[in-house]
């Protein structure tokens, strides 16, 4: 999971690179070399590409690629670390969104612990002046669109493969981001073409190590290693981009990772006494 969480900080950190190329653009090279990786992966284990529930597959890369697209344009725009902070609330929507999709139900405390996360955010906005409220709201509606996909996942979670599902939100990424370049093209030019290829490649890197991890541990776990991805974001920030970030900033992230962490701790205590009762 440390692997997986430092592979999709290096993607972040191209896409932050190529800052002068549009989000789109982008999101169809990324897609692109997903799609040849999980098409690879199908044919070697015959498994049928074009899956049978259709409707939550075009729905699943429809949210999912427009979470990505939306991510990039938070990574170009805000600080690496406070971008990833934002996405940090995914967690939230997944489960604010599974009591109308799933029936699942939310608990006082949960609802407590995202009211934390939520008031980092508004602390954030009322503080830094530097912070676009336009980006910083795309990164909101970024995680929106990731817990609509999350749920979407596990509704195909038991009908699909999931390299099939991997698959068709890679195809919708390509085909949405070959019709927008058809109004808004800009040619890679040198390091470009490398930095495109190294996000394609971290990316899947990430994506099979965080597939290892959940094979091998809870997810519930595995999801709590997730958030040292900021680490990694607030290093290589200051490193690689000299981002320097206001207290106040410090602090709403603090209480962003702080809530959905204790509901992410909150959520695996009441499953694990969920599976005890079960078995008793």
């Amino acid at each position: 999971m440390f692997l997986s969480t430092l592979s999709f900080s290096l993607a972040n950190v191209f896409v932050k690179l190529l800052s002068d190329l549009p989000a789109m653009e982008i999101v169809l090279f990324r897609c692109t070399l997903g799609v040849f990786f999980c098409y690879a992966g199908m044919k070697r284990t015959g498994i049928d590409w074009r899956g049978s529930n259709k409707r939550l597959l075009f729905l699943r890369g429809f949210f999912g690629t427009s979470a990505l697209f939306l991510f990039f344009l938070t990574l170009k725009n805000l600080p690496l670390a406070l971008a990833m902070t934002i996405q940090y609330l995914a967690p939230i929507f997944t489960s604010v969104f599974a009591i109308f999709l799933l029936r699942e139900k939310l608990s006082r405390l949960q609802i407590v612990f995202y009211a934390i996360a939520f008031a980092g955010v508004l602390l954030i906005e009322r503080f830094d002046e530097e912070v676009s409220i336009t980006f910083l709201l795309f990164g909101i509606v970024s995680a929106m669109c990731s817990g609509v996909a999350y749920n979407l996942v596990r509704r195909l979670r038991e009908r699909e493969h999931p390299l099939t599902v991997v698959f068709h939100f890679q195809l919708f990424g390509m085909i949405a981001g070959l019709i927008a370049i058809l109004f808004v093209w800009k040619t890679p030019v040198g390091w470009h073409w490398l930095y495109l290829i190294l996000i394609g490649v971290f990316s899947q890197l990430g994506q099979v190590f965080l597939t290892k991890s959940l094979q091998r541990e809870r997810a519930s776990n595995v999801a709590i290693i997730n958030y040292t991805g900021l680490i990694y974001a607030i290093a290589i920030g200051w490193f690689i981009f000299s981002e320097t970030l206001s207290p106040a900033t410090y602090i709403g992230m603090l209480l962003v990772v702080m809530g959905v962490l204790l509901s992410v701790v909150r959520s695996n205590r009441q499953n694990l006494s969920e599976e005890n009762e079960s078995r008793a």
